[in-house]
């Protein structure tokens, strides 16, 4: 349950959003939400759920797929119309300074599951349901999901969300990026191709 939101007008080099903010704990910070102009959809909707990635989605990091992704979806979302919800949850849900531990543990050879697991975490500690919270404040009943992670699908699925269709946002792989994707794919079941590198 919300605790608090607030929305505003949003210009961006994409385009005319509307971005709502959600404060569900009060320790927290908000999650977002960037809707395009005049949104009254509730089916099939174009949906992007990104996480928080400072490293990526604002400095440009090349070690994961994240900065693309997130501007590639809201590319896709200004012109089809939908939304994207951005969750706080760095590092797959340990944080900015563990994940900046965890890029210390990859330099030195581990993958990305790895280095979080030396570091006493899971692979992934994500939880979908304030993306859950904001679909149901916009009475959507059904997702056109961006994403290569079937754990999304899934999560929306048991929680009433159809999922009609899972779209792929897939980076072009590069010497920085190929083991972080290839984990990905191989550990964490993100759909990938092969590395062709």
């Amino acid at each position: 349950m919300k605790l608090n939101s607030n929305s505003a007008r949003l210009p961006t080099n994409f385009g005319l959003f509307e971005i709502h903010s959600y404060l569900f704990n009060l320790a927290d910070q908000p999650d977002l939400a960037l809707v395009t102009h005049d949104f009254n959809q509730t089916e099939n909707v174009l949906i992007r759920i990104h996480s928080e990635c400072l490293t990526g989605d604002v400095f440009g990091s090349t070690r994961c797929d994240c900065g693309f992704q997130l501007n590639q979806s809201l590319i896709e979302i200004q012109k089809a119309g939908g939304m994207l919800i951005y969750l706080r949850q760095e590092g797959r849900g340990i944080g900015l300074h563990h994940k900046i531990s965890a890029y210390r543990y990859q330099d030195d050879g581990m993958d990305t599951v790895e280095a979080n697991q030396v570091l006493g975490y899971e692979a992934d500690l994500r939880d979908y349901s304030h993306a859950v919270n904001i679909l149901n404040e916009f009475n959507i009943k059904s997702v056109r999901l961006i994403t290569n992670n079937p754990n999304k699908s899934s999560f929306l699925k048991k929680h009433g969300i159809l999922v009609s269709e899972m779209i792929p946002m897939i980076k072009p792989k590069d010497i920085e990026n190929e083991y972080y994707l290839d984990t990905k794919r191989d550990k964490l079941g993100h759909i990938l191709p092969k590395s062709q590198l």
